[in-house]
């Protein structure tokens, strides 16, 4: 661009007005994202990471003889517990699964079972 060019341009644009004030504060616009950031954190993040800590808390004190539900619906009792694998039997079959699979603690061992 030439400085004409340039001029010309600077003398198109609207010129400032007397006795009015500017817009409101530049933060301002800020406000709404914060606020979407602080219900998104209570309304999603935090219960995931709740439920994420009860989960490995159940995994924590799952022990041979329990009966448990796994991620894809099958029921098992656990038979041996190791580092991070189960081996369970479900009707007459033994299968070995990962602990991220078990889904829920149906009846622990020890506990008189629901009626």
């Amino acid at each position: 661009m030439t400085s004409r060019t340039f001029r010309t341009l600077l003398a198109m644009g609207t010129p400032p007005q007397q006795g009015q004030q500017g817009g409101p504060p530049a933060w301002t616009g800020l406000v709404p994202l914060v606020l979407l950031f602080v219900v998104f954190y209570f309304a999603l993040i935090r219960p995931q990471q709740k439920k994420a800590k009860d989960h490995a808390a159940m995994l924590k004190t799952v022990k041979s003889g329990d009966k448990i539900v796994t991620s894809g619906g099958m029921v098992a009792t656990v038979i041996t517990v190791k580092e991070k694998t189960l081996n369970v039997r479900s009707a007459d079959s033994k299968f070995e699964i990962t602990k991220a699979a078990v889904a829920e603690i149906l009846e622990r061992s020890g506990e008189p079972g629901q009626s």
